[in-house]
């Protein structure tokens, strides 16, 4: 049973010094954790395969001898995806589809404009070579994580995805590489940690490096890529998961209660808020979420992310409301409000908008189309979500004409030599019809 959830009200004159103390993450970067993982980083730079090798030996207890001994090829994917249960099997299609139908909308083309001197100039949209998809295994099995950072990749075009997961003593999930069949992976290796996303980075004998490199993972693994970013791109270093609901009260408080709860049960620091206008109903959320935590297989780690960083918080109206959550820049945020698309104008800053009491986030985080990978800790100010550009590159197109040269040529010379840059404005001076 939840015992507390902390409560605040809008109104109240130190709101703002509870709210940033509710808000405020524990700082999860160490001196110690960095020095690690730069240690494995270097050891992997250097010695390549007989790193990786010597690690998953040590932390993930395998007996591999050779890489070849941790390296899950198509057919086997293929044969994963053939043999699993047919309704897991169908339901992972249907989500893929969708995902893939939805990316689908985000592919741009390149583009050109020709200016007033004959001059071509524009952009070329061009797919990176190749993306290393880092998954968390063992016992732990997240499907929807393949495909919502592999199949991007596939819709923009990416020629080679490659995907590291760990196999503790050997465990593998089938359904992780059923996933990975239908996210047009094209190569596992079943190594994992800041090793795996070393050789991801650098490069080994035997796992060929990367442009970029996208997936969740443990804080060894953010930790490693912190460090590598820069070599490689990445997608982001997220935070716990959130979840914030907007209500007015016409959504059941069970709905609400559960909804937080799916947020709350990824771990201790996750962060479910609810905010609402009217007390009483969240004293029926409240009731509600009682009632129904014992029901719940994750309870313990729900009881403890809501007493840790869980909130409900009351308002005087919508627009309070929404003031409210774009200054908290939530990654999920759900309207629980009666003709919730009239507000969606009203969201500036969140990484998902789930709109009206029907649509709840889970919908999001499996099937209903668009990515599951948002910007957390108010990041979405200035990212978001994962998507088809995150595994395109941009290259600018300048083809001058022998008069638009010359006619640019005159206001390249002025900047350059107010810059100082001699021999930029002799290179333009010299395009220059007299």
């Amino acid at each position: 049973m939840v015992n507390h959830i902390r409560r605040l009200n809008r109104q109240d004159a130190d709101f703002e010094s509870q709210l940033k103390s509710l808000l405020e993450r524990p700082e999860e970067r160490d001196g110690a954790l960095s020095s690690t993982v730069a240690d494995i980083i270097k050891t992997v730079r250097h010695e390549g395969d007989e790193a990786v090798l010597r690690y998953t030996r040590s932390l993930d207890r395998h007996t591999a001898e050779t890489i070849s001994d941790l390296t899950v090829e198509r057919d086997t994917l293929e044969a994963a995806l053939d043999t699993l249960d047919p309704a897991l099997a169908e339901a992972l299609k249907t989500a893929a589809s969708r995902i893939e139908q939805y990316h689908q909308h985000q592919l741009v083309s390149d583009w050109g404009y020709e200016d007033e001197y004959g001059n071509h100039l524009g952009q070329r949209i061009l797919a990176m070579s190749r993306v290393g998809l880092y998954v968390p295994g063992g016992k732990a099995s997240y499907p929807s994580s393949v495909l919502m950072n592999g199949i991007p990749a596939k819709v923009a075009g990416v020629e080679e995805i490659i995907m590291v997961v760990p196999a503790p003593e050997g465990e593998l999930s089938e359904v992780v590489l059923a996933a990975a069949a239908l996210a047009g992976v094209t190569r596992v290796f079943t190594i994992g940690g800041a090793q795996a996303i070393a050789a991801l980075a650098y490069g080994t004998p035997s796992i060929p490096r990367v442009d970029k490199i996208v997936g969740p993972g443990n804080r060894f693994v953010a930790e490693a890529k912190r460090q590598v970013f820069g070599l490689v791109g990445i997608d982001m270093v997220a935070g716990p998961s959130e979840v914030l609901v907007i209500a007015d009260g016409s959504v059941h408080p069970e709905w609400v209660a559960v909804d937080l709860f799916s947020q709350a049960e990824h771990d201790e620091q996750a962060q479910a808020l609810l905010i609402a206008t009217d007390a009483d109903y969240l004293d029926a959320v409240e009731k509600a979420l009682k009632a129904e935590l014992p029901k719940m297989d994750r309870a313990q780690i729900i009881q403890a992310s809501l007493e840790n960083r869980g909130a409900f918080i009351q308002v005087e109206t919508l627009e309070d409301a929404f003031a409210l959550s774009n200054q908290i820049g939530p990654e999920h945020l759900e309207l629980a409000i009666e003709n919730a698309g009239n507000y969606l104008d009203r969201v500036k800053v969140a990484g998902a908008v789930f709109v009206g009491g029907d649509t709840c986030e889970s919908l999001g985080d499996y099937c209903a189309g668009p990515n599951h990978v948002l910007p957390t800790s108010s990041t979405a100010r200035f990212s978001s979500p994962l998507g088809v550009y995150d595994f395109q590159k941009r290259t600018s197109v300048v083809h001058c004409s022998a008069s638009g040269a010359s006619a640019l040529g005159d206001v390249a010379s002025v900047l350059a030599r107010a810059e100082s840059l001699t021999a930029h404005a002799r290179s333009a001076e010299l395009r220059v019809k007299k």
